[in-house]
């Protein structure tokens, strides 16, 4: 079980070196590495009914010679087949080797996407099958190919031989029908059959998700007593009354929720969840406002430099009429800077300190912090929050994600903490007009543009890549910026945005374009939170089609934060999965509808190798395991004289529990 890389055949010193830096260091570390996805192969598709986005198998035949062509940096290759009623074409980027294989009339299995290119449906970039089944797709590891690493899991399993020890205890499996870990493990990377893969992952989820909720309600029931802050309502009401509008009933109901934890003995332990624009941020001030009143200090943590200043210029115009003392922290301040904001926050001349990462560095004290927020949940890990809350004395902790999550979801995900909902929209949001624009209409969209940036407007343009990628085919940030600065939009002011700049070069660009100094931004998903533009009311997402929905219902948020009529282009072919988005502007039934589609693996954020939680095990999409493998947990707890109830607590205290502080949840 505990086999070094090096007694594994097959395994030379380049691939353990390889394996080595991605974290897998035993035989035990490669079997828990589970498939992150699968290529079905057990039925093949004709190429009358290939779907565009949609992964097929295709069985074919080659009917003509390959060509080779250059476009910019990559070399295409290019062939026509024929599976005996219809003709596709199939390309290839970077792959040169391919031309010898593709001679005309060999028999190909064929399993990839189809892409409209020019009005034509062709295959790109297909992978080339010997055989049929369920395939297993690891994550992407360097220097390590994806057969190589096929043979490589194949041949720890072997020599594990099969003899993993069952964690679960027998009236559990029986209880629930769950299959044994050793079949469970085995099929879940080869399986023979859709029905042993779905006991497989079934099982493993199962596993993950109950041992996984029983480590949060753990890591809940040692909750200290914290700094009980006894504000009158007077007070309350007197914040919302400067506010520029009046509060929803929504907000109010969450307020309540928080000053209730804020007036308990308990430390707060709270998420305030809601869609972009929902007012969250209100609710932040209005807890600091409090924390103000009882004479204790407050921190906000912010992801971004920007999104600090502008929750610093926020906090300054609504709670320094209330007699707060607001300060702003960031990595980005001068070293004198840094002396004076350190001795303002150590003796309390500041009560309110905003911020970035900046707030939890060595050397920062506070005079009585009593109340920490964190903006943009999903941005911070729980080490992160921890950190904060531990430069106080158990300080109230309310954290405030803008990715909306299905409620049962978010139950379970961050067990640790209470959920209150903003499911409100305030009074004069502008919905956002979502659509389709196929590449045919390009030039009609710029057409568009320009007429909306005439009116005095600003657009995003956001783009999957930086720059031009070998293995990708899509629309870099810095080829969209050169075409729409010296061919399409030369005319207007075009700046350019992406996480490879340094910090301050990224700061100033996002300021000039806040400051209406430019009309169009173009950009990576750098954009997707922090940067609150009132005027910008359109928002291009270029090759929509590889974002998941919550990304780009989260994208679409960057807009429409005016008064004025706003709109978000998809520059995609239509598919299901985009329709939908243009059908509603909901967040809770688009993130619903996101983990129908992926399931909910990525909102659990960074994992360790060596741990099933790893892979692909996760079934959260499945909202009966959810809530009985959350029942369950309680149950287990609750007996806590129950053998098996003591095997399984054991079990997520080992395997979880020590690794809560370090997870990133998403």
């Amino acid at each position: 079980m505990s086999l070094s890389l090096s007694q594994i055949r097959g395994i030379g010193l380049a691939r353990l070196k390889a394996l080595n830096d991605a974290g897998i260091w035993t035989a035990r570390d490669l079997a828990l590495m589970l498939p992150r996805d699968y290529r079905d192969l057990t039925n093949v598709t004709p190429l009358a009914a290939l779907q565009a986005g949609v992964p097929a198998a295709v069985r074919v035949r080659v009917s003509g010679e390959p060509r080779e062509q250059r476009a910019r940096k990559l070399l295409i290759t290019k062939v026509f087949v024929t599976d005996g009623d219809e003709v596709a074409p199939v390309v290839w980027y970077n792959q040169p080797w391919l031309k010898k294989q593709l001679t005309v009339g060999r028999e190909l299995l064929l399993y990839g996407k189809a892409e409209w290119k020019k009005g034509v449906l062709q295959l790109v970039s297909p992978t080339i099958e010997q055989e049929g089944g369920l395939i297993p797709v690891y994550r992407a590891i360097p220097g390590v190919p994806a057969k190589a690493m096929r043979a490589t899991v194949e041949a720890a399993l072997e020599a594990c031989d099969g003899s993993w020890p069952e964690d679960l205890p027998v009236s559990i499996r029986r209880r629930f029908n769950l299959c044994e870990r050793n079949f469970a493990l085995r099929s879940a990377h080869f399986p023979a059959s859709k029905e042993a893969l779905a006991a497989a992952r079934r099982r493993l989820a199962f596993e993950e998700l109950l041992l996984y909720q029983i480590a949060l309600r753990l890591m809940r029931g040692t909750v200290r007593a914290g700094v009980s802050l006894n504000f009158d309502d007077a007070s309350l009401e007197d914040f919302w009354a400067r506010m520029p509008f009046a509060p929803t009933g929504a907000q109010r109901r969450v307020m309540r929720e928080v000053a209730a934890d804020l007036r308990s003995e308990k430390a707060m332990a709270r998420m305030v969840q809601g869609d972009v624009g929902c007012g969250k941020t209100a609710i932040a001030f209005a807890a600091i406002a409090m924390a103000c009143a009882c004479g204790v200090q407050a921190a906000l943590m912010a992801p971004t430099e920007v999104l600090a200043r502008q929750h610093y210029d926020g906090a300054k115009e609504l709670l320094e009429p209330l007699g707060c003392r607001v300060g702003l922290l960031t990595g980005s301040l001068t070293a004198k800077g840094h002396r004076l904001a350190h001795e303002a926050i150590r003796t309390g001349e500041w009560n309110v300190i905003i911020g970035t990462h900046a707030l939890i560095t060595e050397g920062v004290e506070y005079q009585n912090l009593g109340l920490v927020v964190t903006d943009e949940q999903h941005r911070f890990g729980v080490r992160q929050r921890t950190m904060l809350g531990e430069k106080g004395d158990a300080p109230n902790v309310l954290v405030m994600s803008a990715t909306p999550i299905p409620r049962t979801l978010s139950l379970i995900l961050f067990g640790d903490l209470d959920i209150s909902i903003v499911d409100e929209l305030p009074p004069g949001r502008t919905p956002v007009a979502t659509r389709i624009v196929p590449e045919s209409r390009r030039e009609g969209l710029y057409g568009f543009l320009r007429k909306e940036v005439q009116k005095g407007r600003q657009c995003y343009v956001v783009c999957p890549l930086v720059e031009e990628s070998e293995a990708v085919e899509a629309l870099p940030a810095e080829q969209v910026y050169e075409d729409l600065r010296t061919q399409h939009l030369p005319d207007l002011r075009i700046e350019l945005v992406h996480g490879r700049m340094r910090p301050a070069d990224k700061d100033a660009v996002l300021e000039r374009f806040r400051a209406g100094e430019a009309d169009v931004l173009v950009s990576t998903t750098v954009i997707e939170v922090g940067v609150n533009v009132p005027n910008a009311t359109i928002m291009v997402i270029e090759n929509a089609e590889r974002f998941g929905l919550a990304q780009l219902h989260q994208l679409r948020g960057r807009v429409g934060r005016g008064a004025h009529e706003s709109w978000c282009f998809l520059m995609a072919e239509p598919n299901e999965r985009l329709r939908f988005l243009c059908s509603t502007n909901d967040g809770f039934k688009v993130a619903q509808k996101d983990m129908e589609l992926r399931g909910p693996g990525e909102l659990f954020g960074t994992r360790q190798s060596g741990t099933i939680a790893e892979g692909a095990s996760l079934m959260g999409s499945d909202a009966e395991m959810l809530k009985t493998t959350h029942d369950l947990a309680a149950e287990l707890l609750n007996h806590p004289d129950d053998p098996d109830a003591q095997t399984v607590v054991a079990l997520a205290k080992e395997r979880f529990e020590g690794r809560l502080s370090q997870m990133a949840l998403n």
